[in-house]
């Protein structure tokens, strides 16, 4: 009996959904000032909110939900020492220590997809500040890991070179229900609570 032909069988779906595809880290690189940032092993963000859960007496559940806080963005960064660098250096910063920081920068993740660059994500994160640093001289290994915690102001996301916050950053196709979601993610608006414009009317812009 002859084997099937694979190839000619009709897929199930044939918009490309069933196809697996790995991302891998060598389509990521980290900048700061559109500059790369050289030697880093590994970059963690964290985003956290609270939630305040509305209850009702005798109710036996919670009735409602609603954030109490806003979100905070913090993070850690590990990188090699390379060619006697510190790791504030690396971020573009002219200290080695972290009291001497006296203004924010800005991080940028370039996420490339398919090695299309009018496909990838661009994130930035905004107004970083440095918590902490820490380095270890080991006699046991000449390599040095610079460790550096931080926090940030706020983070968003834009599809392509161009920054197109029109579009959807996770499936452009998909139809969301709430666009001002769509609008916060990539930076319109400074969280998805601020559709009403509550941030730029007590900072003048709509008077």
């Amino acid at each position: 009996m002859p084997l099937r032909n694979v190839q000619s069988a009709t897929p199930i779906y044939d918009d490309g959904r069933n196809i697996t595809r790995t991302h891998l880290s060598t389509n990521i690189y980290i900048a700061v000032d559109e500059l790369p940032v050289a030697a880093v092993s590994s970059l963690s963000i964290d985003e956290k909110r609270s939630l305040k859960m509305i209850d009702e007496v005798g109710t036996d559940g919670h009735i409602d939900s609603a954030p109490n806080q806003s979100t905070n963005i913090s993070g850690s960064c590990k990188r090699t020492r390379f060619a006697g660098k510190r790791i504030a250096e690396a971020f573009r910063r002219g200290f080695i220590h972290v009291a001497a920081q006296r203004i924010p920068f800005d991080i940028q993740i370039y996420d490339l997809i398919q090695g299309d660059a009018n496909n990838q994500v661009i994130t930035t994160i905004r107004n970083v500040w440095i918590s902490g640093i820490s380095y270890t001289y080991d006699a046991n290994d000449f390599v040095i890991i610079d460790n550096m915690n931080w926090e940030a102001e706020s983070i968003q996301s834009v599809r392509g070179q161009a920054g197109d916050t029109g579009s959807a950053i996770s499936d452009p196709s998909t139809t969301f229900i709430n666009q001002f979601e769509v609008q916060a993610d990539t930076g319109v608006y400074r969280g998805a609570l601020d559709a009403s414009g509550l941030i730029n009317a007590f900072e003048g812009s709509n008077l």
